[in-house]
């Protein structure tokens, strides 16, 4: 498992951050560990470009700041 660190727009209120964080949690073998406005931390095994694709299908653009192992 690695843990990203992204930067995700759009998030403006706790209902964002309800949806950002379902949406990394029903993805195969992630866990959105930390989900704050404007960013988030989550351990995963997907790709980044899987978990790219998963928020800009809910409306959140995302950048992959780090990984780490």
């Amino acid at each position: 498992m690695k843990t990203l660190n992204l930067r995700i727009e759009n998030m403006h209120c706790g209902s964002c951050i309800r949806r950002v964080t379902q949406t990394l949690n029903a993805l195969p073998e992630t866990r959105a560990e930390e989900v704050r406005l404007g960013s988030a931390r989550l351990t995963t095994d997907a790709a980044p470009e899987v978990i790219q694709e998963a928020l800009a299908g809910a409306g959140y653009p995302v950048l992959v700041e780090s990984s780490a192992s």
